[in-house]
């Protein structure tokens, strides 16, 4: 791959990356909740699922996908499904959030507080919030979208020249996107959220922008089903 298409790629995966959708909202929900540095997780996890996807992609069996209705039907609407899960799930722990944050929550620091550790709350926050939790979701998240495939399978072969060996290449295009999407939501969509918390310092600003956040995750889920 040459250094001007690698180039190209590179400036194509950042305006992929930025564009807002449910890996955003995890993102942001994750860094509000638990702060910068703990988010990361959350964004590993969506690695892992953007990994999947991109192997699915390059190996083929996107195309196969791609064109068989019936399966991209069932991905989008369990993908809808989860999606609605996170969604009802974030505005059930909206007021239990809000709760835990009287006691505030730090940068990179757990957003249980030592006075309310032992409250059904904290409890319920905590399991949500913790590392092995947020990297689920964000695996889920990424491969919860058949629309990613179609995307990838048009977006890929640009970067690919075919009279050349293109598992390289295919291999640049993989670590570049993962890349750079860590570097988005860690660098771009986390420190969002630290801002947007200045807004939520106390128990109703947790409560009101984590439904805020819940309603976005079901609004990307209808999405989802009525966008073909």
């Amino acid at each position: 791959m040459s250094l001007a298409v690698w180039g190209a790629l590179l400036a194509a995966s950042i305006m992929v990356s930025l564009t807002p959708g449910a890996g955003a909202i995890s993102t942001m929900t994750n860094a509000l909740n638990v702060g910068w540095r703990r988010s990361i997780w959350g964004i590993l996890g969506q690695q892992v699922g953007l990994l999947v996807l991109l192997i699915i992609v390059a190996s083929g069996l996107g195309a196969l996908i791609a064109h068989a209705p019936g399966v991209t039907t069932v991905i989008r609407y369990a993908g809808a499904a989860y999606l609605g899960y996170l969604g009802v799930r974030q505005l059930l722990l909206a007021r239990a959030v809000g709760r835990v944050a009287e006691d505030g929550v730090s940068d990179g620091g757990s957003a249980v507080g030592p006075d309310v550790a032992d409250s059904a709350d904290a409890a319920g926050v905590s399991r949500y919030l913790r590392p092995g939790a947020m990297v689920m979701r964000g695996t889920w998240v990424n491969l919860s979208n058949p629309k990613a495939i179609i995307f990838f399978l048009a977006f890929m072969p640009q970067f690919i020249d075919a009279s050349k060996p293109v598992v390289l290449q295919y291999a640049t295009v993989i670590v570049t996107m993962i890349v750079v999407d860590v570097g988005v939501m860690w660098g771009f969509f986390a420190p969002a959220a630290r801002a947007v918390g200045r807004f939520a310092r106390n128990a109703h600003g947790q409560r009101v922008m984590n439904a805020v956040f819940g309603a976005l995750y079901l609004a990307v889920g209808v999405l989802l089903v009525f966008l073909h």
